[in-house]
């Protein structure tokens, strides 16, 4: 019996062996101190302006490198391996290379500017409904 819980507890811990060796493969140069991160979607925010794209999402930050994905729960360190069907859809469904040196006043900026033609577009058709009889 004391046998079968010694195989059964090394069993069990193989998995995590095998992720802290994956994990010690990965370094992202982030800075210490983070700037404010940007929202880019619901439930998706960007580190601004670094050459990778480095996401915060479900409590975790995010790196895709070529086709893999590694999440940790700090960004200075102890980033996994994770995958694909284990990383939040609305993370994998962001084209590629899109957040990379972000900046968060172009992305304000473009939001204002799609704002002001939706308002224009609704204040449009209010202009043009005909009122009384024909």
């Amino acid at each position: 019996m004391r046998t079968l819980a010694l195989c059964l507890a090394a069993l069990i811990g193989l998995p995590a062996v095998a992720e802290a060796q994956v994990s010690a493969g990965i370094h992202i140069n982030l800075p210490v101190v983070l700037p404010p991160l940007v929202v880019v979607s619901p439930g998706v925010q960007v580190v601004p302006e670094f050459e990778e794209e480095v996401f915060f999402s479900d409590g975790f930050y995010w790196v895709r490198r070529d086709a893999g994905w590694y999440r940790s729960r700090s960004h200075r360190g102890g980033w996994v391996v994770i995958p694909v069907r284990s990383v939040p859809p609305r993370l994998v469904s962001l084209p590629p290379g899109q957040y990379r040196h972000w900046k968060a006043e172009k992305a304000a900026a473009k939001a204002e500017r799609k704002a002001a033609r939706e308002r224009d577009r609704d204040e449009g058709h209010g202009k043009h409904k005909k009122h009384g009889k024909h």
